[in-house]
């Protein structure tokens, strides 16, 4: 078989002509609501956003994080063998996946759950295409498990899987911050908030916009991306619509 023919197999995944297709990163953090486990009532409140945003006829795919019961690198950080402590966050975003699937179904929203990691009892192993075909009829996608392999953030996976999917836009929301700013709003009370940057512009300029093999994985790919504040009821409906709500960061 020459390269050519094996090039000529793989399946192009196209973007939904029909509709808007999107991948929304949350982080793990957020569905603790600053606490360590899952907070009934936040997850509540983000499924009921995601839920208007389907019923407006936006396909949603999610990579959630695990950071409210795990984070790999910080337990590395503390003698923890960081190839375990990564398995042990990536079992957390799982946690974090059915709870979102529970409370999507509340809602009346039909959901699957992909892991990369194999536990059949529970999700489905994550296969693209199927997961394509999930999209097609309506049904929300939710990944978990990361990437099934230590030394990757749920940043760069979600950029990974929705490349992988056909997405129009990955939709980064953030906790405390409602968009990409010129320096750290937390600690510079002169940093300015941007409504649009290219990804040229912030590697040039030093933004941290997501971890750098996920920005690296957006600015070779043209990807585009939005980031915007999760702590603003309604932000998640809006961004799915397609709002300029946050910093859109795209290509040149």
């Amino acid at each position: 078989m020459t390269p050519a023919t094996m090039t000529s197999q793989i399946p192009v995944l196209p973007k939904n002509e029909t509709g808007r297709r999107v991948l929304l990163k949350l982080s793990g953090e957020a569905f603790g609501g600053g606490q360590v486990g899952v907070d009934p009532e936040v997850v509540s409140r983000i499924a009921g956003e995601i839920a208007e945003g389907v019923a407006a006829g936006v396909e949603c795919a999610i990579v959630v994080g695990g950071g409210n019961f795990f984070r790999g690198a910080e337990l590395s950080q503390r003698g923890m063998d960081r190839r375990r402590a990564d398995y042990m966050g990536m079992l957390g975003t799982v946690m974090n996946c059915l709870a979102l699937q529970d409370f999507l179904e509340q809602k009346g929203v039909s959901t699957r759950v992909q892991t990369a990691i194999s536990m059949g009892q529970v999700a489905e192993p994550y296969l693209p295409l199927r997961a394509v075909r999930h999209l097609e009829k309506g049904r929300v996608v939710i990944f978990g498990a990361g990437a099934g392999m230590p030394y990757f953030s749920t940043d760069t996976v979600a950029v990974q899987r929705a490349l992988e999917i056909g997405c129009h836009e990955v939709l980064m929301a953030k906790n405390g911050v409602d968009g990409v700013y010129t320096a750290d709003p937390r600690t510079d009370p002169d940093a300015t908030k941007l409504d649009h940057i290219t990804y040229s512009e912030a590697l040039v300029q030093g933004l941290k916009v997501v971890d750098a093999t996920a920005f690296s994985l957006c600015m070779d790919n043209a990807q585009p991306m939005m980031v915007f504040g999760l702590d603003t009821p309604g932000s998640i409906t809006r961004a799915m619509r397609g709002d300029r709500i946050g910093t859109a960061v795209t290509g040149d």
